[in-house]
């Protein structure tokens, strides 16, 4: 048998290596930003005085780099979008980011936050959507030196993919609160959505005055199932509240309005990303995705695990693959994983309106 010469393996290696590095690619757009709460938050809560963090164990149990401050075991639902998207790296919180880092996007999200700047202030220190869009506008400036004028930066900015996903706050850790705060007895469930859309329409007008073209809304989840809900207002620990979720199918209608609002702007491209719909799926058909436990968190104490998030070194569930919840309020790795596939290709006309976040990457 003939030798092969070891230069000739190392050139076919090193052609093959060249070849896969060809066929993955740029990614589909340049840049990505995030804004949102702790679904989405990895590590911009991490050195403020709040007590809505996670960069402790167990969270990040299965993250290559450990707790960073996801409210997660893994990837969160932005990760599995960022991978989707072509991009080598996690997008990175906006807290540590470097000019480099910003000319291909950052996380602004803010676990606590709300769209309204009181929602979540029992649990301390937050940025609000109103704080993550003042980053933002920082950062657009910091773009217009780096790219040389504000033409270049409005290029850049324009090809951009930007997620928002705001309003769980706003129900959670304001009108479903009673005890601390009014909005429940100023406004019913019609009239709170009204108000939050309201600002949210003019906070989303300041991203799109600033460069935003392309931008996923994505909806409120099914907030009235999660551990934590159910450990408090379900008389069986299993039966959704329907209260917290009519409420927020409310929020999430005048949503879809609000997109096809924004698409009549030059160069919008706006759409909504119907994350309560694909959750309920997910809730209906468990095992055609490998999940068996779904009102129970991973990790947490008391009923449902969902009284009190995970302590600090509390040894979780193992088989975290088959639950659909990580604590008492936050998706594991593999429901945000499913979230996150359905949001970039839609498994149904109705997980999105108008477009997924792939075709949007191509507008």
């Amino acid at each position: 048998m003939e030798r092969v010469s070891p230069w000739l393996l190392l050139v076919v290696l090193l052609v093959a290596a060249a070849s896969g590095r060809s066929a993955r690619g740029d990614p589909q757009v340049p840049c990505y930003f995030v804004f949102g709460d702790s679904l989405v938050d990895n590590g911009n809560n991490n050195d403020i005085a709040s007590l809505a963090r996670a960069n402790y164990p167990p969270y990040g149990i299965d993250f290559p780099g450990g707790a960073t401050g996801r409210f997660s075991n893994g990837l969160t639902t932005v990760d599995a979008i960022s991978r989707l998207l072509g991009f080598d790296d996690y997008i990175p919180a906006y807290a540590g980011a470097n000019n480099d880092q910003l000319l291909s996007g950052v996380n602004f999200a803010s676990a606590a936050a709300g769209i309204r700047d009181e929602t979540g202030q029992q649990l301390g220190q937050r940025i609000s959507f109103g704080g993550q869009l003042q980053n933002y506008q920082a950062a657009v400036q910091q773009l217009v030196s780096i790219l040389g004028d504000e033409d270049s930066a409005a290029n850049h900015l324009s090809q951009c993919i930007f997620t928002v996903g705001m309003g769980s706050n706003d129900y959670l850790n304001n009108y479903f609160m009673p005890a601390v705060y009014a909005t429940s007895r100023q406004y019913t469930p019609e009239q709170y959505a009204d108000v939050l859309v309201s600002q949210y329409t003019q906070q989303l007008r300041i991203l799109y005055n600033n460069g935003a073209r392309k931008v996923a809304l994505m909806g409120v989840g099914q907030v009235g199932c999660s551990p934590n809900e159910l450990a408090q207002q379900s008389s069986d620990g299993v039966t959704c509240v329907a209260r917290i979720n009519g409420a927020i199918e409310i929020f999430n209608r005048k949503l879809v309005e609000l997109v096809d609002q924004f698409n009549t702007l030059p160069g919008a491209h706006f759409t909504y990303i119907n994350a309560y719909g694909i959750f309920q799926d997910i809730i209906r058909l468990p095992g055609a995705n490998g999940l068996t436990e779904l009102t129970k968190g991973c990790c947490g104490v008391g009923r449902n695990n969902g009284q009190v998030t995970c302590l600090p070194f509390q040894t979780p569930c193992a088989n975290r693959n088959e639950y659909l919840f990580w604590d008492a309020f936050h998706p594991t790795e593999a429901a945000n994983i499913l979230v996150g596939r359905r949001a970039y290709s839609a498994a149904q006309p109705s997980d999105v309106h108008p477009v997924d976040l792939q075709t949007l990457a191509r507008l």
